[in-house]
């Protein structure tokens, strides 16, 4: 059973994509939900 490379080539830059946007986002994202979860206590 041989691996077909040509998935690996299409998937890595989404992945990639998909992690670059994560990583920028996710710093706002806690913020805004710690300033959330502060006003309502």
């Amino acid at each position: 059973m041989d691996f077909d490379f040509r998935l690996l080539i299409v998937l890595a830059p989404l992945a990639a994509a998909a992690g670059w946007a994560v990583f920028n986002i996710l710093p706002a994202a806690i913020r805004q939900a710690q300033e959330f979860l502060r006003e309502k206590n």
